[in-house]
């Protein structure tokens, strides 16, 4: 199975599917995930600022697998694992929604349906999901193994997101290292600023 965009986080029930916008695909921040890390292994990279600038280039499908490829070395086997966990999920929701003893014969084939039909949508989404997190975690690598202090991005609610992911791996290392993530104004233009304050005792 490819990486590819499928959309927000469905909600399946007995009365149909709706999607929860406040969760969006992972496959939304993958470019900017690639191209951090592309900037940070920079060897030519100065000083201990690193600056996104909003106007980069956005990778195709096809670049874009490419490069996850380098920074997600298990790429291929983490989409297979992935790709039978959400298996078992869904079967095992198929079985519930048969062994329901709330729903009627006739919900229970609708809410298995509605489980059919999102079976593909369900498992695109775990894989982008998996990806995310491992180009995230070696994101996390590069910034606790470098000397860089403060990454800086536009202030758009995607590549806040990214900060705070990895801010939650950062703080979940053995030996925590603590970050803070700042707002600050530069002329016309807003940024967010994740700020590597020390590694934790």
């Amino acid at each position: 199975m490819k990486l590819r965009y499928v959309g927000p986080k469905p909600l399946i029930s007995y009365t149909g599917i709706e999607f929860d916008n406040n969760k969006e695909d992972k496959y939304v921040y993958l470019n900017i995930v690639i191209q951090l890390i592309k900037a940070l292994r920079d060897e030519n990279l100065r000083g201990n600022t690193y600056k996104y600038e909003a106007t980069t280039k956005r990778l195709s499908d096809d670049e874009l697998f490419n490069e996850l490829k380098k920074y997600c070395k298990n790429i291929n086997e983490l989409i297979e694992e992935e790709n039978h966990s959400i298996e078992d999920e869904i079967e095992h929701n198929l079985k519930r929604a048969h062994d329901s003893e709330v729903l009627t014969d006739e919900l229970k084939e609708v809410l298995h349906n509605n489980i059919e039909i999102m079976h593909d949508y369900l498992i695109q989404r775990s894989i982008n999901k998996a990806v995310y997190y491992c180009v995230i975690e070696d994101l996390a690598d590069i910034i606790s193994k470098t000397h860089i202090e403060y990454i800086v991005v536009p202030l758009y609610a995607k590549f806040t997101h990214v900060l705070h992911s990895v801010q939650g791996v950062l703080l979940n290392y053995k030996n925590p290292i603590d970050t803070k993530l700042e707002i600050y104004k530069d002329g016309d233009q807003v940024y967010s600023k994740l700020k590597v304050v020390k590694l934790l005792s």
